[in-house]
């Protein structure tokens, strides 16, 4: 007797379904994803969304060229996830107490690299997303960088950025990191 069911709205899977098969539907897959790829709300609230080329370039919504520094440029977030153009969103960071700290190449498969699990730690409950490349983090939180800047930590490289830049946002989740913003001075303040 078969007793597969839907891992989103927990239908049984019938014999039409593949022996893998995960959901009962296209509609069901694609549901699940976007439960697992929630941005918070400190994000989404504000009209700095663009959109990005493949090769991270800002664009917006429109596919025209964008800048992390011409609000006229920027949208709505739910303009930027309707659009088709590019291959995928971006968030500008103007200076108002948002910052990002982009862990590059710290992710082996789910294994975090020493260097940036002491950092992921000590930033506390804040959301933080898989990278584009998929082996690097995007810590998102509260604090003050009036300049960015590129550091060694370890034997990784971690950027830390308050203004004048854009990200690359993937919506990715990484582990039970909460769908909310933390506050980041003190692990700032110590990085720097």
């Amino acid at each position: 007797m078969n007793t597969r069911r839907c891992e989103h709205c927990d239908e049984q899977l019938g014999a039409r379904h593949a022996h893998n098969a995960r959901y009962c539907s296209g509609r069901c897959r694609v549901a699940a994803h976007r439960a697992r790829r929630i941005i918070p709300t400190e994000l989404t609230s504000r009209s700095r969304w663009v959109r990005r080329t493949a090769t991270k370039v800002p664009i917006t919504v429109e596919g025209e060229s964008a800048s992390s520094t011409d609000p006229e440029t920027w949208s709505r977030y739910r303009n930027a996830a309707a659009s088709t153009a590019g291959a995928g969103l971006g968030f500008v960071l103007d200076g108002d107490g948002l910052v990002c700290l982009d862990l590059d190449h710290c992710l082996y498969g789910d294994r975090l690299a020493p260097w940036a699990q002491r950092i992921v730690d000590a930033a506390g409950p804040t959301w933080v997303e898989r990278s584009v490349s998929g082996d690097g983090l995007h810590i998102w939180g509260l604090g003050e960088l009036p300049h960015g800047r590129r550091i060694t930590v370890g034997t990784g490289t971690v950027e830390l950025y308050g203004t004048g830049r854009y990200i690359a946002v993937t919506g990715d989740t990484w582990g039970d990191t909460p769908r909310q913003l933390g506050d980041l001075s003190d692990l700032i303040h110590e990085l720097l």
